[in-house]
Protein backbone atom coordinates (compact mmCIF):
# COMPACT_ATOMS: atom_id res chain seq x y z
CA UNK A 1 0.00 0.00 0.00
CA UNK A 2 1.01 3.71 -0.98
CA UNK A 3 0.42 7.19 0.08
CA UNK A 4 1.73 10.41 0.29
CA UNK A 5 3.50 9.72 3.22
CA UNK A 6 4.92 6.67 2.18
CA UNK A 7 4.70 2.51 1.55
CA UNK A 8 3.08 0.65 4.11
CA UNK A 9 5.03 -3.54 3.87
CA UNK A 10 3.98 -6.62 5.56
CA UNK A 11 6.86 -7.95 7.82
CA UNK A 12 6.98 -10.72 5.33
CA UNK A 13 7.41 -8.07 1.99
CA UNK A 14 10.15 -5.86 4.32
CA UNK A 15 12.29 -9.01 5.07
CA UNK A 16 12.13 -9.92 1.45
CA UNK A 17 12.90 -6.60 -0.01
CA UNK A 18 15.58 -6.31 2.38
CA UNK A 19 16.99 -9.72 1.45
CA UNK A 20 16.98 -8.96 -1.93
CA UNK A 21 18.63 -5.37 -1.14
CA UNK A 22 21.75 -7.37 0.24
CA UNK A 23 22.15 -9.90 -2.04
CA UNK A 24 22.30 -6.79 -4.67
CA UNK A 25 24.86 -5.80 -2.58
CA UNK A 26 26.90 -9.06 -3.14
CA UNK A 27 25.71 -11.32 -0.22
CA UNK A 28 25.15 -14.85 -0.28
CA UNK A 29 21.09 -15.63 0.11
CA UNK A 30 21.55 -17.19 3.68
CA UNK A 31 23.89 -14.24 4.84
CA UNK A 32 21.67 -11.63 3.35
CA UNK A 33 18.64 -13.16 5.03
CA UNK A 34 20.12 -13.58 8.53
CA UNK A 35 21.45 -9.73 8.32
CA UNK A 36 17.78 -8.57 6.80
CA UNK A 37 16.43 -10.20 9.94
CA UNK A 38 18.04 -7.77 12.45
CA UNK A 39 17.35 -4.56 10.18
CA UNK A 40 14.04 -5.46 9.74
CA UNK A 41 13.07 -5.72 13.84
CA UNK A 42 14.91 -2.69 14.47
CA UNK A 43 12.34 -1.13 12.05
CA UNK A 44 9.33 -3.11 13.78
CA UNK A 45 10.63 -1.90 16.81
CA UNK A 46 10.51 1.93 15.69
CA UNK A 47 14.13 1.90 15.43
CA UNK A 48 14.23 3.79 11.93
CA UNK A 49 17.87 5.50 12.42
CA UNK A 50 18.88 1.43 12.64
CA UNK A 51 16.48 -0.27 10.55
CA UNK A 52 16.78 -1.24 7.05
CA UNK A 53 17.89 2.57 6.19
CA UNK A 54 21.17 1.16 7.61
CA UNK A 55 21.60 -1.20 4.28
CA UNK A 56 22.69 2.32 2.26
CA UNK A 57 25.10 3.15 4.35
CA UNK A 58 26.53 -0.34 4.17
CA UNK A 59 25.96 -0.74 0.78
CA UNK A 60 28.42 2.01 0.12
CA UNK A 61 31.04 0.65 2.02
CA UNK A 62 30.30 -2.63 0.43
CA UNK A 63 30.42 -1.30 -3.35
CA UNK A 64 34.17 -0.02 -2.70
CA UNK A 65 35.32 -2.85 -0.64
CA UNK A 66 35.35 -1.45 2.12
CA UNK A 67 32.99 -4.19 3.99
CA UNK A 68 33.44 -7.84 2.29
CA UNK A 69 29.97 -9.03 1.30
CA UNK A 70 31.33 -12.86 1.20
CA UNK A 71 33.08 -13.31 4.37
CA UNK A 72 34.51 -16.27 5.64
CA UNK A 73 33.09 -16.09 9.49
CA UNK A 74 35.17 -18.53 11.83
CA UNK A 75 33.91 -19.29 15.56
CA UNK A 76 36.34 -20.76 17.27
CA UNK A 77 35.88 -22.16 20.99
CA UNK A 78 38.68 -21.73 22.98
CA UNK A 79 36.88 -22.79 26.28
CA UNK A 80 33.56 -24.84 26.66
CA UNK A 81 31.51 -21.62 27.39
CA UNK A 82 34.07 -18.87 25.76
CA UNK A 83 34.20 -18.46 21.78
CA UNK A 84 35.87 -16.47 20.06
CA UNK A 85 34.70 -15.35 16.12
CA UNK A 86 36.83 -13.54 13.44
CA UNK A 87 33.98 -11.91 11.46
CA UNK A 88 36.65 -11.59 7.97
CA UNK A 89 35.28 -7.87 7.92
CA UNK A 90 31.56 -9.04 6.74
CA UNK A 91 28.88 -6.79 7.41
CA UNK A 92 28.57 -6.40 10.94
CA UNK A 93 24.49 -7.72 11.72
CA UNK A 94 25.80 -10.62 9.92
CA UNK A 95 28.84 -11.31 11.84
CA UNK A 96 26.53 -10.39 15.14
CA UNK A 97 24.21 -13.07 14.38
CA UNK A 98 27.11 -15.81 14.40
CA UNK A 99 28.54 -14.55 17.18
CA UNK A 100 25.42 -14.73 18.95
CA UNK A 101 24.31 -18.07 17.80
CA UNK A 102 27.51 -19.40 18.74
CA UNK A 103 26.54 -18.07 22.01
CA UNK A 104 23.54 -19.46 22.27
CA UNK A 105 24.78 -22.91 20.87
CA UNK A 106 27.42 -22.91 24.05
CA UNK A 107 24.99 -21.85 26.58
CA UNK A 108 22.62 -24.54 25.82
CA UNK A 109 25.30 -27.03 27.07
CA UNK A 110 27.04 -24.89 29.60
CA UNK A 111 24.61 -22.55 30.90
CA UNK A 112 26.37 -19.29 30.28
CA UNK A 113 28.55 -18.47 27.63
CA UNK A 114 30.77 -15.69 26.31
CA UNK A 115 31.07 -15.03 22.08
CA UNK A 116 33.98 -12.36 21.73
CA UNK A 117 34.03 -11.23 17.92
CA UNK A 118 36.33 -9.03 16.03
CA UNK A 119 36.56 -8.16 11.88
CA UNK A 120 33.01 -6.91 12.07
CA UNK A 121 31.21 -3.40 11.34
CA UNK A 122 28.60 -1.28 12.34
CA UNK A 123 25.61 -4.04 13.85
CA UNK A 124 23.24 -2.61 14.12
CA UNK A 125 21.09 -1.91 17.33
CA UNK A 126 21.59 -4.46 20.17
CA UNK A 127 18.03 -4.64 21.09
CA UNK A 128 16.98 -7.28 18.38
CA UNK A 129 19.44 -9.54 19.63
CA UNK A 130 18.63 -9.05 22.86
CA UNK A 131 14.85 -9.72 21.64
CA UNK A 132 15.96 -12.81 19.34
CA UNK A 133 17.88 -14.65 22.27
CA UNK A 134 14.91 -13.83 24.92
CA UNK A 135 12.37 -15.82 22.77
CA UNK A 136 15.07 -18.72 23.35
CA UNK A 137 15.08 -18.73 26.44
CA UNK A 138 18.17 -16.75 27.08
CA UNK A 139 19.36 -13.72 29.67
CA UNK A 140 21.85 -11.80 27.61
CA UNK A 141 24.34 -8.93 27.86
CA UNK A 142 25.43 -7.51 24.16
CA UNK A 143 27.72 -4.59 23.29
CA UNK A 144 29.73 -3.50 20.79
CA UNK A 145 32.55 -0.37 20.52
CA UNK A 146 32.05 2.28 17.90
CA UNK A 147 33.90 5.14 15.85
CA UNK A 148 35.30 7.68 18.55
CA UNK A 149 32.72 10.04 19.40
CA UNK A 150 33.11 11.02 23.15
CA UNK A 151 35.93 12.60 25.32
CA UNK A 152 37.10 10.76 28.19
CA UNK A 153 36.10 12.80 31.43
CA UNK A 154 38.19 15.90 31.36
CA UNK A 155 39.53 15.83 28.04
CA UNK A 156 39.11 17.43 25.16
CA UNK A 157 40.00 14.99 22.43
CA UNK A 158 37.44 11.97 21.45
CA UNK A 159 39.31 9.07 22.28
CA UNK A 160 35.84 7.12 23.28
CA UNK A 161 33.07 5.32 21.07
CA UNK A 162 29.65 5.80 22.06
CA UNK A 163 29.21 2.26 22.16
CA UNK A 164 25.71 0.87 22.58
CA UNK A 165 25.53 -2.12 25.10
CA UNK A 166 21.83 -3.28 25.69
CA UNK A 167 21.00 -6.44 28.35
CA UNK A 168 17.61 -8.67 27.63
CA UNK A 169 15.48 -10.83 30.27
CA UNK A 170 12.68 -13.51 28.31
CA UNK A 171 9.33 -13.79 29.87
CA UNK A 172 7.43 -17.11 29.18
CA UNK A 173 4.42 -15.63 29.72
CA UNK A 174 4.21 -12.05 27.56
CA UNK A 175 6.86 -9.43 26.19
CA UNK A 176 10.44 -9.65 27.65
CA UNK A 177 12.21 -6.59 29.50
CA UNK A 178 14.91 -5.17 26.85
CA UNK A 179 17.20 -2.01 27.81
CA UNK A 180 19.02 -0.76 24.77
CA UNK A 181 21.22 2.48 25.31
CA UNK A 182 24.39 4.14 23.80
CA UNK A 183 26.62 6.23 26.19
CA UNK A 184 26.02 9.59 25.19
CA UNK A 185 22.84 11.69 26.88
CA UNK A 186 22.11 12.84 23.30
CA UNK A 187 22.41 10.78 20.03
CA UNK A 188 23.94 13.44 17.23
CA UNK A 189 21.13 13.00 14.91
CA UNK A 190 19.17 14.92 18.01
CA UNK A 191 21.93 17.67 17.46
CA UNK A 192 21.49 17.76 14.12
CA UNK A 193 17.97 18.26 13.98
CA UNK A 194 18.30 21.30 16.60
CA UNK A 195 21.01 22.77 14.38
CA UNK A 196 18.41 22.41 11.30
CA UNK A 197 16.09 24.01 13.36
CA UNK A 198 17.95 26.69 14.70
CA UNK A 199 17.36 26.15 18.13
CA UNK A 200 19.71 25.46 20.97
CA UNK A 201 20.32 22.42 22.76
CA UNK A 202 20.80 21.32 26.48
CA UNK A 203 24.06 22.19 27.89
CA UNK A 204 24.38 18.40 29.59
CA UNK A 205 24.38 16.94 25.51
CA UNK A 206 27.84 17.86 23.96
CA UNK A 207 30.70 20.03 24.29
CA UNK A 208 32.61 22.43 21.78
CA UNK A 209 35.76 20.89 20.27
CA UNK A 210 37.54 22.85 23.48
CA UNK A 211 35.76 20.16 25.93
CA UNK A 212 33.24 22.89 27.06
CA UNK A 213 29.68 22.23 27.62
CA UNK A 214 27.69 24.28 24.82
CA UNK A 215 23.85 24.89 23.91
CA UNK A 216 24.70 25.60 20.14
CA UNK A 217 24.24 22.69 18.31
CA UNK A 218 26.84 23.61 15.91
CA UNK A 219 29.64 24.06 18.17
CA UNK A 220 28.21 20.58 19.42
CA UNK A 221 28.30 19.00 15.65
CA UNK A 222 32.30 20.12 15.95
CA UNK A 223 32.76 18.84 19.51
CA UNK A 224 31.95 15.96 21.39
CA UNK A 225 29.33 14.19 23.27
CA UNK A 226 28.66 13.76 26.28
CA UNK A 227 28.78 10.95 28.09
CA UNK A 228 25.78 9.82 30.63
CA UNK A 229 26.08 10.29 34.00
CA UNK A 230 29.80 12.30 33.56
CA UNK A 231 32.81 10.76 34.92
CA UNK A 232 30.45 7.37 35.40
CA UNK A 233 29.59 7.03 32.17
CA UNK A 234 32.75 7.19 31.33
CA UNK A 235 33.90 4.22 33.16
CA UNK A 236 31.04 2.08 31.36
CA UNK A 237 32.14 3.31 27.56
CA UNK A 238 35.51 2.08 29.10
CA UNK A 239 33.69 -1.06 29.65
CA UNK A 240 32.10 -1.36 26.79
CA UNK A 241 35.15 -1.14 24.71
CA UNK A 242 37.62 -3.01 26.99
CA UNK A 243 35.15 -6.76 26.31
CA UNK A 244 33.93 -5.56 22.74
CA UNK A 245 37.47 -3.91 21.98
CA UNK A 246 40.23 -5.60 23.38
CA UNK A 247 39.05 -9.04 24.91
CA UNK A 248 37.97 -9.62 21.38
CA UNK A 249 40.90 -8.70 19.34
CA UNK A 250 39.39 -6.44 17.70
CA UNK A 251 40.61 -2.33 17.38
CA UNK A 252 39.73 -0.35 20.33
CA UNK A 253 39.48 4.00 21.05
CA UNK A 254 41.15 5.36 18.68
CA UNK A 255 42.26 2.83 16.69
CA UNK A 256 38.85 2.21 15.43
CA UNK A 257 38.51 3.32 12.11
CA UNK A 258 35.70 5.84 10.87
CA UNK A 259 33.42 4.58 8.52
CA UNK A 260 33.00 8.33 7.69
CA UNK A 261 36.52 9.34 7.33
CA UNK A 262 38.00 6.00 5.58
CA UNK A 263 34.91 4.25 4.21
CA UNK A 264 37.46 1.56 2.04
CA UNK A 265 39.42 0.69 5.29
CA UNK A 266 38.31 -2.40 7.38
CA UNK A 267 36.45 -0.46 10.90
CA UNK A 268 37.39 -3.96 13.16
CA UNK A 269 34.56 -3.52 15.12
CA UNK A 270 34.28 -5.98 18.28
CA UNK A 271 30.66 -7.34 19.87
CA UNK A 272 30.36 -9.17 22.73
CA UNK A 273 27.40 -11.45 23.74
CA UNK A 274 27.04 -12.88 27.01
CA UNK A 275 24.04 -15.54 27.17
CA UNK A 276 22.62 -17.23 30.25
CA UNK A 277 20.22 -19.89 29.91
CA UNK A 278 17.37 -19.03 32.24
CA UNK A 279 15.91 -22.55 31.69
CA UNK A 280 18.37 -23.98 34.03
CA UNK A 281 17.41 -22.00 36.78
CA UNK A 282 13.57 -22.65 36.81
CA UNK A 283 10.64 -23.98 34.85
CA UNK A 284 9.28 -21.68 32.74
CA UNK A 285 5.66 -20.93 34.87
CA UNK A 286 8.87 -20.27 37.43
CA UNK A 287 9.98 -17.37 35.59
CA UNK A 288 7.05 -16.21 33.90
CA UNK A 289 5.27 -15.94 36.95
CA UNK A 290 8.30 -13.77 38.64
CA UNK A 291 8.81 -10.97 35.82
CA UNK A 292 5.11 -10.42 36.15
CA UNK A 293 5.23 -9.84 39.48
CA UNK A 294 8.24 -7.96 38.61
CA UNK A 295 6.86 -5.65 36.15
CA UNK A 296 3.40 -4.92 38.21
CA UNK A 297 5.66 -3.79 40.64
CA UNK A 298 7.05 -1.20 38.37
CA UNK A 299 3.71 -0.50 36.37
CA UNK A 300 1.53 -0.15 39.60
CA UNK A 301 3.94 2.73 40.68
CA UNK A 302 1.68 6.12 41.27
CA UNK A 303 2.95 8.33 38.16
CA UNK A 304 4.54 12.14 38.91
CA UNK A 305 2.23 12.53 35.40
CA UNK A 306 -1.19 11.27 35.05
CA UNK A 307 -0.74 11.28 31.69
CA UNK A 308 2.95 9.64 31.54
CA UNK A 309 2.72 5.93 33.14
CA UNK A 310 5.39 4.13 34.05
CA UNK A 311 7.00 1.78 31.61
CA UNK A 312 9.45 -1.27 32.03
CA UNK A 313 12.33 -1.10 29.26
CA UNK A 314 11.16 -2.28 26.35
CA UNK A 315 7.75 -1.70 26.39
CA UNK A 316 7.23 0.94 23.83
CA UNK A 317 9.69 -1.70 21.25
CA UNK A 318 7.52 -4.44 22.16
CA UNK A 319 4.10 -2.50 21.41
CA UNK A 320 5.90 -0.90 17.83
CA UNK A 321 6.78 -4.74 16.87
CA UNK A 322 3.03 -5.92 17.51
CA UNK A 323 1.62 -3.04 15.91
CA UNK A 324 4.11 -3.42 12.76
CA UNK A 325 3.00 -7.37 12.71
CA UNK A 326 -0.70 -6.01 12.64
CA UNK A 327 -0.38 -2.90 10.12
CA UNK A 328 2.72 -3.20 8.56
CA UNK A 329 5.98 -1.08 8.13
CA UNK A 330 5.78 2.44 6.71
CA UNK A 331 8.79 3.16 4.60
CA UNK A 332 9.62 6.73 2.98
CA UNK A 333 9.10 7.05 -0.45
CA UNK A 334 13.09 7.16 -1.12
CA UNK A 335 14.27 4.81 1.34
CA UNK A 336 11.84 2.29 -0.76
CA UNK A 337 12.87 3.29 -4.38
CA UNK A 338 16.75 3.05 -2.94
CA UNK A 339 15.54 -0.66 -1.62
CA UNK A 340 14.21 -1.37 -4.50
CA UNK A 341 17.45 -0.57 -6.90
CA UNK A 342 19.55 -2.39 -4.99
CA UNK A 343 17.17 -5.15 -4.93
CA UNK A 344 16.90 -4.65 -9.04
CA UNK A 345 20.41 -5.29 -9.63
CA UNK A 346 19.44 -8.87 -8.68
CA UNK A 347 18.93 -10.94 -11.89
CA UNK A 348 15.53 -12.81 -11.73
CA UNK A 349 15.61 -16.25 -10.74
Amino acid sequence: MQDQSGSVLSEAELGALATRSLIGLGLDPKDAADTAGILVLAEMFGLGTHGVGRIESYGERLDIAGINPRPSITVEPVAPALIRVDGDNGVGPLVGMRAMEAAMQAAATTGVALALARGSNHFGPVSPYNYMAAQAGFASLIGSNATTTIAPWGGSEARLGNSPCGFGFPNPGGDPIILDMAISVAARAKIRNAAKAGQPIPDTWATDRTGRPTTDPNEALNGFLLPIGGHKGYGLALVVDLLAGLLSGAAYLTHVKSWVDAPEEPQNLGHYFLLIDTKRLGASDWLSGRMSDFADILHSTPPADPKAPVLVPGEIENRNLARARRKGVRLDPSLLAKLQALAARVSPG
